[in-house]
């Protein structure tokens, strides 16, 4: 089970390396778009091209990409698209040609993968055009006749539609028809050409591998072509009726252990898919009881066979089904049988041609025994399969290359790995994709954490044989004891246990604060158990390089999940709030559970095999952090999804797996589309209307402007689906005047109440034409995704459609899913701000205590909040009754308080109405609404006088308005009844949940680990609305869309709002062959945009200067800028004390050394390091506020590595204090900050920046100010870049600072200072510079107090005197720690001693916002940051463990 060596890493060429290329020199001559005297193209130039490139670099990824790079195919197809048919027929012809003539094996390999790709690219027109020839109904020509006239028989109409074909064909002319009956046989061609390659594989003789991969990649593209619908459809037939997959597995190939691993694992999943649980002919998904009758069928077809005409299987023919249906049975009824027997079975079953009277067989019989054997046996369903299948991994699945590549995966060989591409088969399909997917990739990240963890525990061999650890590890301990104490009945119908309990044994002599975490371990964490026998003596040096398993002498990994802790009565200590007993002692038992079907399967495998039984060997427990670890609920959630009737809207079914009209979701062609919708706050103005719908005729109410105010109800055309069929028609029908008008109606909101909180909360954002659109997509029903730029107001948009849809449909709940709590905390804060009352927030899942607010959304903040509030109003209620003279207790419970309403209230005001109402003819008088109302003594605590006695209408309006709020006490005390009722907390929050919330919050995760629950309480939604959902993983993204049953059959939701950017970061995959392979890394926003759903693309950003924008707006359509950008005075201002708004900086080796890599991965750049450290340091002491200023980098390596920089230069210092953030481009993505400093690390590879989106994402984070240390003559060399590091180069290289110029200037942007400007060379120059200047800062501070002390007392001022005591306190303070904080020029021991290492909670406290650290450049902050602890370079290092933790932290001494 050794690991197989890591394969080399694929470096991309550079700009400088692709301009040496022999390719590109001569694209420059013949066809580079850039060049403009271009030479006539000469055909010689591709074939010289193809010899001395690609074929003698053996298809080398890196000359294809050169290719790529050089823009040739656009030149080729997209000018002369009527090229590519001839192209494509002459790859066709190739892919058939005999392997010893013009073309090789290893050519027709790649050839396989083209056409692969091709198959996978539907969605090009030029592409599907010529591939429909190969994959329609014609292609049945490769049938055997009787096959045919069989499947025509089982499907009637499309005998109509082979005769049409036929006659068709009779048309054409005899080259023409040729032509069409070579691209209707290729495929079954291609499958013949295929088994006979697989034929020539020797089963012992060495074989090359050039036969292999051709094999392995024939397998990838049959699954491919079975695995799409419109591929399928015809192509499963043909695949049946070659027999490909019994010739397969008959083969020499899968008998090779070795070179026929991988091979199998294809066989295994093209077997799945021939058999797929589907119709080939409509598409709709076969139940368990339509393939129970398929089944059958095919079995008493056999029987009926035999009966009919083979005497010799009378018992067979006459047995019932379940007992001759096992593979056993039927080898033992048919494998007496002669092969001409066999073969004439097969024939009357159409699987084979009828045999000639007198004339052998030329299959073999184990062929033919084979072919009805594995046609006729029963096959386990597959959602049995997938019950049965145990969700933690094992060794043998973790270690598997094949399966779980290594990170190096360079993308040039097949995996057996699902894909996800844009079309799925069915829902089950597209689940258990994704189902398999999610499994491997969070192996993958399990194999690290074991791989860390128990390298870490140095497990040698000892003296006697046995383990002995050398080493410790934070996340892994010693197993003292293991026992099995539970294994519970099988459910009727499995053979798996229910339940399989064992308890653990560890023993805790360890710090304090890890002991914390193992005691801390809460139910259904996730732990692994793992056997080690090294075989390595006591003291071998562990090699990272080197194999892991070997070297640690690993065995088993198994699964298990937390139950609790055992007390010391052996009881698990429950969760809850009771405070958890004190144990003493360092020993602690752990009661876990154990898979049932692995805990099945090894047992099974011990009796039967006489293995060892897996459960006495362990030797080591490891877990994992909470965060990293949700991975099994989330695989039981997509299973038990899978065992449910999954319900998906019908307006999204087809679009979910990539079929039919994409556009078919958009509101403007649903059925159900609304008229009327009330925009509530969302214009400013009538002018801001107007200007929200160029194009559009706006017709008004009313006449008079006065009246002309917001809020406004649109009336828009609505067209109903159908109509007229021609184009033309539809044309004319939509530039006709009706369709253009919009009828606006203002409306008056009415009156809440006298107190000025009734006064309803207001937007305040003008909404751009697209923000408007995008606001009326989400109010409508259907589906809605909008586009957003950074800085285009995506999270303003979606705060504005939950509203709206609030206002406008009262009685129905929206549903807002994030990718990040910290997404889902900004929204909550915007949502606060608006006319959205209170009650109707919850907020689930742990992020909720991260909420910059007093008050708590949380499920039980909400139930204190509803108690809360029950008090408040049945004190209004007491006050209401005691104004009204009214005895009694009416304010007891929310009861008695509606009765009160009922009797006491309504009938007061019923009179009051009366007696006011307009009367007949007369005029009413206006006193009289003041004189007769009833509720005065009530409201005298509000504003007065109530009624301004100017119009009956208007102190009319206000008396019905204190009524509405008198009204709204006693319906909140109604809503609030149940929880008078409901006794316990826990039920008061399900309440709440299902019934009293309009607007429910929670992250993707949580959606996908709670749903069992929340479907259990029966909760209900008709909207979702999802930020961030190019950052959602694709599963992740549908499961929220089933948080509910389904409602008689159907769901209830009507709109998905989606709301992202996929041209910023996409979710995060860890492993490279998921990421590319599997397409995994693609979100079902980026699929949608893919598959042409459409979508609305904001397009002005109003985050950052022009000129920053600029950095990155290249990579949109159209992204321009709002006008604030231009004209607010912070824009248009000049940085204070720097030339350049943002400029890269060159960072050249520092003592010799650029990027550093401690740990793989981890990369270091002490030299950017401590250049960004001094400009952050120079920028507060102008006087920039800390806050203001965040570090970002690309890596976690060299976060740490500026953390610990801050900490030991200015992070107690109160003159400078500590920036905003500091942190990784990947965790900033959705903030921003004013100034931005960003290291981008590298030296020696661009590494993961040239991924464009994350460069989108670096450059888009700043408002004001962007300052970039990276090693330039890397970076402009990456072609990928170029758009923006052109840019970012057309500037100096070195640092221009103006220091002079103190914060905030006057100096507007671009203009040139009237201070002296400073260059800076190099990083000690900075650091040198940085020093000088606060020591002059400190010098001259001290010097002007000590001048003022010895001023006469008169003329200080009193509080003046006070101040400068305290600032002189102050200053000698910092002047006694700035030797500390502020080493000299000369003191280079931060440079070359070790930074300290960074716990977690260090790392926490570095990234928290100056306010909470009391960091600032206020110098009043002292007090606070005196008393801060920190750790400092130089200080004595923590244990090895601490020196590298599991999140990475590292030592930046190993940079040296």
């Amino acid at each position: 089970m050794a690991a197989p060596a890591q394969p080399k890493k694929i470096v991309a060429p550079t700009v400088s390396q692709i301009n040496a290329e022999f390719v590109t020199q001569l694209a420059c001559k013949y066809w580079a778009p850039h060049i403009k005297k271009k030479s006539p193209f000469d055909i010689k130039v591709i074939e010289e091209i193809y010899e001395k490139e690609i074929v003698k670099s053996r298809f080398a990824i890196r000359k294809i990409m050169l290719l790529e790079f050089s823009q040739i195919t656009p030149k080729i197809f997209k000018k002369k698209p009527d090229h590519f048919p001839f192209f494509f027929k002459h790859i066709l012809k190739a892919a058939l040609a005999e392997t010893d003539g013009e073309f090789s094996l290893h050519e027709q390999t790649v050839l396989l993968l083209f056409l692969d790709h091709c198959f996978n690219s539907l969605e090009v027109d030029l592409i599907r055009s010529q591939v429909q020839q190969l994959i329609s109904l014609p292609m049945w020509m490769g049938l055997q006749a009787a096959r045919l006239e069989l499947e025509l028989k089982k499907t009637p109409k499309l005998r109509k539609f082979w005769n049409l074909i036929k006659k068709n064909d009779e048309k054409m002319d005899p080259e023409a028809r040729e032509q069409a009956y070579q691209e209707r046989r290729f495929l079954s061609q291609l499958i013949q050409k295929f088994i006979s390659v697989l034929k020539s594989v020797p089963l012992s003789e060495p074989v090359t591998m050039d036969k292999v991969h051709y094999c392995e990649r024939f397998i990838e593209l049959m699954i491919d072509l079975e695995a799409l619908l419109p591929t399928r459809r015809w192509f499963n037939t043909i695949l049946d009726d070659s027999h490909l997959l019994v010739h397969c597995y008959l083969s020499n190939l899968v008998r090779r252990e070795e070179d026929g691993h991988l091979f199998s694992q294809l066989l295994d999943m093209l077997k799945f898919y021939t058999g797929f649980e589907i119709n080939d002919q409509t598409g709709n998904a076969l139940t368990e009881n339509e393939m129970t009758t398929i089944h059958y069928d095919r079995i008493t077809s056999l029987q009926r066979a035999a009966f009919a005409h083979f005497t010799e299987l009378y018992d067979f023919a006459l047995s019932n089904v379940a007992e001759v249906d096992t593979r056993e049975s039927l080898v033992k009824f048919f494998g007496p049988l002669s092969s001409n027997t066999l073969h004439q079975v097969a024939s009357y079953l159409c699987l084979l041609p009828t045999l000639p009277k007198n004339e052998d067989t030329t299959f073999d019989k184990e062929f033919l025994l084979e072919l009805l054997v594995s046609r006729h046996e029963r096959r386990i369903s597959q959602i049995q399969q997938l019950n049965q299948m145990p969700l933690y991994p094992t060794e043998k699945i973790i270690w598997d290359e094949n399966i779980v590549p290594t990170e190096y995966y360079s993308g040039e060989g097949c995996l057996a790995l699902p894909k996800l591409n844009l079309q799925f088969l069915t829902l089950h399909d597209y689940l258990l994709r994704n189902f398999n997917l999610f499994r491997l990739e969070s192996t993958y990240e399990i194999r690290q954490d074991i791989e860390d963890s128990v390298s870490r525990m140095k497990p040698w061999q000892s003296e006697y044989g046995g383990v002995v650890f050398g080493g410790w590890a934070r996340m892994a301990q010693p197993i003292v004891a293991f026992t099995v104490v539970e294994v519970a009945k099988p459910n009727i119908g499995e053979n798996w246990p229910t339940r399989v309990r064992a308890d653990v044994t560890i023993n805790l002599n360890v710090r304090d604060h890890i002991k914390d975490e193992w005691e801390g371990l809460r139910k259904h964490d996730v732990c692994f158990l793992i056997t080690v026998r090294p075989t390595k003596p006591y003291g071998t040096k562990f090699d990272r390089r080197r194999p892991f398993i070997e070297q640690v002498g690993l065995v088993y990994v198994r699964g298990c999940e937390i139950q609790g802790m055992l007390d010391d009565k052996g009881r698990v200590i429950e969760d809850g709030p009771e405070p958890r007993p004190n144990l003493r002692g360092e020993s602690r038992t752990f009661r876990v559970f154990l898979d049932p079907n692995q805990y099945q399967q090894d047992m099974t495998n011990t009796i039967q095999n006489g293995a060892e039984d897996v459960y006495e060997t362990f030797n080591i427990i490891m877990r994992r952090k909470p965060k990293e670890n949700n991975f099994k609920a989330v695989l039981e959630t997509i299973r038990n999804l899978m065992n449910t009737d999954c319900v998906v809207p019908d307006w999204l079914h087809d679009i979910i797996l990539g079929y039919g009209d994409p556009s078919s979701a958009h509101y403007s062609k649903m059925p159900n589309q609304i008229a009327t919708l009330d925009f509530n706050d969302t214009f400013l103005s009538i002018e801001h209307l107007k200007a929200s719908f160029p194009g559009h005729n706006v017709k008004v109410t009313v006449e008079d402007p006065a009246l002309q105010i917001p809020p406004f109800r649109i009336t828009f055309p609505v067209r109903s689906g159908k109509g007229k069929k021609r184009k033309d028609a539809d044309v004319e029908d939509e530039d006709t005047e009706e369709a253009k008008t919009l009828i606006v109606e203002p409306h008056v909101i009415p009156n809440r109440g006298p107190y000025p909180y009734n006064q309803p909360k207001r937007n305040t954002i003008q909404f751009t034409h697209t923000q408007i659109e995008a606001i009326r997509a989400g109010m409508q029903p259907g589906l809605t995704m909008v586009v957003g730029p950074p800085g285009t107001g995506k999270t303003d948009v979606a705060v504005q459609i939950i509203s709206n849809i609030y206002h406008n449909f009262p009685e129905q709940r929206t549903l807002i899913v994030t990718h990040s709590n910290q997404a889902l905390n900004q929204l909550f804060e915007k949502i606060m701000a608006l006319d959205i009352d209170e009650r109707h927030l919850l907020r689930l899942g742990h992020g909720e205590e991260e909420l910059e607010t007093e008050k708590d959304f949380s499920r039980y903040g909400r139930v204190n909040y509803v108690l809360a509030r029950r008090i408040e109003l049945l004190e209004e209620v007491k006050r209401l009754q005691k104004s009204l003279g009214v005895p009694g207790d009416a304010s007891y419970t929310c009861e008695t308080a509606g009765y009160f309403f009922l009797y006491q209230v309504m009938s007061r005001w019923e009179e009051y109405i009366s007696k006011v109402k307009n009367k007949g003819s007369a005029l009413p008088d206006v006193t009289e609404v003041s004189t007769f109302f009833p509720f005065h003594e009530y409201f005298a605590n509000a504003p007065q006088p109530i009624f301004k006695g100017r119009s009956y209408e208007e102190d009319m309006e206000i008396a019905e308005g204190c009524f509405r709020h008198i009204k709204k006490i006693f319906t909140q005390l109604e809503e609030f009844r149940a929880s008078e009722l409901l006794r316990s907390g826990l039920d008061r929050s399900k309440y709440l949940l299902v019934k009293e919330a309009k607007i429910i919050a929670m992250t993707c995760t949580h959606a996908a680990l709670k749903r069992h629950d929340l479907v259990k309480l029966g909760f209900k939604y008709d909207n979702i609305l999802m930020e961030e959902a190019a950052q959602i993983l694709e599963i992740e993204t549908f499961i929220p869309l089933l948080l509910q049953n389904p409602q008689d059959g159907f769901s209830r939701l009507k709109r998905w709002i989606m709301i992202g950017d996929h041209h910023q970061l996409p979710p995060v995959i860890k492993n490279m062959a998921f990421q590319k392979y599997s397409n995994m890394e693609q979100s079902l926003f980026t699929r949608f945009v893919r598959v042409g759903v459409p979508t609305v693309d904001l397009d002005a950003q109003g985050r950052a200067r022009a000129s920053l924008c600029n950095l990155y707006n290249w990579r949109y359509k159209n992204l321009g800028n709002l006008p604030h950008v231009q004209l607010l005075p912070e824009f248009s201002t000049a940085n204070a004390g720097l030339l350049y708004d943002f400029q890269l900086i060159n960072v050249e080796d520092f003592q010799g050394v650029g990027e550093s890599e401690p740990n793989p991965y981890f990369y270091q750049n002490l030299g950017e390091a401590e250049y960004v450290v001094a400009l952050f340091m120079y920028m507060c002491l102008l006087g920039y506020p800390a806050d203001r200023i965040s570090i970002l980098t690309t890596y976690n390596g060299q976060k740490h590595l500026i953390r610990d920089i801050i900490n030991r230069r200015c992070g107690n210092n109160p003159l400078i204090g500590r920036p905003n953030k500091v942190t990784t481009v990947d965790r900033f993505q959705g903030q921003q900050n004013d100034y931005i400093l960003l290291s981008l690390v590298r030296t020696r590879a661009v590494g993961h920046l040239r991924d464009v989106r994350r460069l989108v994402v670096a450059m888009s984070r700043a408002r004001l100010g962007l300052y970039i240390f990276a090693r330039v003559s890397l970076f402009q060399n990456c072609f990928e870049l170029t758009p923006a590091f052109s840019q970012l180069t057309a500037r100096p290289l070195h640092l221009h600072i103006i220091p002079t110029e103190p914060f905030p200037t006057t100096r507007k942007n671009g203009e040139r200072p009237s201070h002296e400007v400073q260059i800076i060379k190099n990083m000690p120059q900075m650091a040198n510079f940085v020093y000088n200047m606060y020591m002059h800062l400190i010098q001259t501070t001290h010097h002007y107090h000590q001048t003022l002390l010895q001023l006469p007392p008169a003329m200080v001022e009193e509080g003046e005197e006070v101040q400068n005591q305290e600032t002189e306190f102050e200053t000698e303070e910092a002047m006694t720690v700035q030797a500390d904080i502020i080493p000299s020029p000369t003191d280079t021991s931060c440079s070359q001693e070790t930074p300290a290492f960074q716990t977690d909670t260090t790392s926490n406290q570095t990234e928290t916002t100056p306010s909470e650290t009391g960091a600032s450049s206020n110098p009043k902050a002292v007090s606070a940051l005196s008393e801060t602890p920190t750790t400092v370079a130089g200080a004595v290092p923590a244990p090895a463990e601490a020196n590298m933790p599991q999140d990475a932290t590292s030592a930046s001494a190993e940079t040296k």
